[in-house]
């Protein structure tokens, strides 16, 4: 509840040792000098009262509190409006139900290990503004492009193999990609599709002659990964998107390689864009203020009240 408040003007805690002196240096003598045998009488000195005693000294030493400015700093970033915007493009169709793509975990599906290693991708790129886009026999925008790591990676792990069809729609996916990007007004653009598998011609309605041409009017930079063993996508067509697009394509046999070229494409792609950050600094000094204007009232009431000297 405390964690990170402090105070402002620490030394003005020294103020206390200047009441506690007075407290035993300064007593009133006026009495013993006028009336030396009146004390006796005086029960209900306020010396004698523990409540009037402790309200005094709580309205004090709250009262310097609240000089000493308790505060609280709680940073918070702006979003950049100008940073990369980045289209992950995965295949979730029925082929990447196949096991041993990680050597570490052979029970693994391509599925889950692509997760694993797209979020971690996500953590890196803080500064990105970034959405998902799911296919199989049809494709979908999963999240639209968002700052927030935390969204992405909750959207992420609930991602399941043949949520979009059993078959692979590679062309469309594309188009899909780049229409999550269409309305971004960011200079850099990049899609980073990534398929296990090749295109179904029956299912994918769109040909990739105009999957191409949308991807070039909006200028969007593809780096297309093809996952498994070479003979399992299509190569070629990998080739041509990331030719046309001014990308790279890549192909990864393991979850090892498969990290290696999300390293790759990060020091590629490397965002130099910063958020700004900032600091509000909140200040609490008003409750102890407010204990303390309570705790003197209190005893200049009880004190008149009780007819205390």
């Amino acid at each position: 509840m405390f964690d990170g408040l402090y105070f402002e003007f620490p030394l003005v805690a020294s103020l206390i040792l200047i009441f506690i002196g007075c407290a035993v240096l300064c007593k009133m003598k006026l009495t013993s000098i006028y009336f030396p045998h009146t004390a006796e009488f005086l029960k209900n000195a306020v010396s004698a009262s523990k409540a009037l005693f402790f309200l005094k000294w709580l309205g004090i030493i709250m009262m310097i509190l609240a000089l000493m400015s308790p505060v609280m700093d709680e940073p918070y970033e702006i979003e950049p409006k100008n940073g990369y915007e980045i289209a992950m493009i995965l295949d979730a169709s029925e082929s990447m139900k196949a096991q041993g793509f990680d050597e570490n975990n052979q029970h693994l599906t391509r599925f889950d290990v692509v997760k694993s290693i797209v979020s971690d991708f996500i953590n890196q790129r803080k500064e990105d503004n970034i959405g998902l886009v799911v296919f199989g026999a049809f494709s979908f925008i999963a999240s639209p492009l968002t700052y927030d790591e935390n969204i992405l990676n909750k959207i992420l792990s609930q991602l399941y193999i043949g949520m979009a069809g059993k078959f692979t729609a590679l062309n469309t996916s594309l188009a899909q990609g780049v229409n999550l990007l269409k309305m971004s007004k960011s200079k850099t653009k990049v899609a980073i599709l990534l398929t296990d598998g090749y295109s179904t011609p029956e299912i994918d309605n769109i040909p990739l002659d105009v999957a191409l041409e949308m991807m070039k009017k909006e200028h969007v930079k593809v780096y297309p990964i093809g996952i498994g063993m070479p003979n399992e996508y299509n190569r070629d067509v990998l080739l041509k998107i990331a030719n046309e697009s001014g990308g790279v394509a890549f192909g990864a046999s393991s979850a090892t390689q498969l990290k290696e070229v999300y390293k790759k494409i990060d020091e590629l792609e490397k965002s130099k864009i910063k958020r700004d950050s900032f600091t509000y600094t909140k200040y609490y000094y008003q409750f102890p203020l407010f204990i303390a204007l309570i705790s003197l009232m209190l005893y200049i009431y009880l004190r008149n009240k009780r007819g205390y000297a």
